[in-house]
């Protein structure tokens, strides 16, 4: 069991840790990008663009097939996405009482998505989860140009937070995530609810269950 005073900063990734919105939004990019002539199965888009923000996707396809997606492409996947949140998104199981948890021993924590703050936010709203993160607490690849699994987010989360990296533990789930909390000098959880553990071997310790994490922050 670690010492919970180990750490001044708890970073949550969102989609998939708060969030259940990876089969969610998986689904319809895989649905999508098959539509637009580069067939794409959910497992292929879950193994490949899991945690990934939006200019990975452009960036993959292009490389992969050599021509672009269409420049409005982010605006119709994420109309699609949001309204299908507002139909079926609910916070990760447990998480919950893990944000209690933090709330009532006083430690600090936020979320960096690779996502939109748009997105964060929409599904902040549909779950709930918007009373546990004011706007001085949410950060997006947006801030900051480049996504997972560049360190750059959780970085400037950790500064805009007041905590050095070293003193900060991220929570994430995707093998992007991972790589991006490693490069930053953070130490991270791995989530494998979705991911099987072996793709998230960096991480410094593995959990499948909200309860789990709660013990491990004991």
């Amino acid at each position: 069991m670690l010492d919970r005073m180990r750490y001044d900063l708890v970073i949550f990734d969102n989609d998939g840790v708060l969030v259940d919105s990876e089969p969610i939004s998986n689904r319809h990019l895989a649905a999508y990008l098959t539509e637009l002539g580069h067939p794409t199965t959910y497992e292929d888009s879950i193994r490949d663009y899991m945690g990934s923000a939006m200019h990975r996707i452009h960036e993959l396809v292009l490389e992969r097939t050599g021509q672009r997606l269409p420049d409005d492409f982010d605006d119709v996947f994420h109309a699609r996405v949001f309204a299908a949140f507002e139909r079926e998104l609910h916070p990760v199981a447990g998480v919950e009482g893990v944000l209690e948890k933090l709330a009532a021993d006083g430690m600090p924590y936020c979320v960096a998505s690779s996502g939109s703050h748009a997105r964060i936010r929409v599904g902040h709203r549909t779950t709930g989860l918007d009373r546990w993160f004011a706007e001085d607490r949410v950060f997006s690849s947006e801030d900051v140009g480049r996504g997972k699994p560049a360190p750059d987010l959780f970085l400037y989360a950790a500064e805009r937070m007041g905590v050095a990296p070293a003193r900060c533990l991220v929570v994430e789930d995707s093998p992007l995530g991972v790589q991006a909390a490693v490069a930053a000098g953070m130490d991270v959880f791995g989530f494998t609810a979705m991911t099987p553990a072996a793709r998230l071997a960096g991480a410094n310790q593995l959990f499948s269950s909200m309860g789990e994490l709660a013990d491990l922050l004991v």
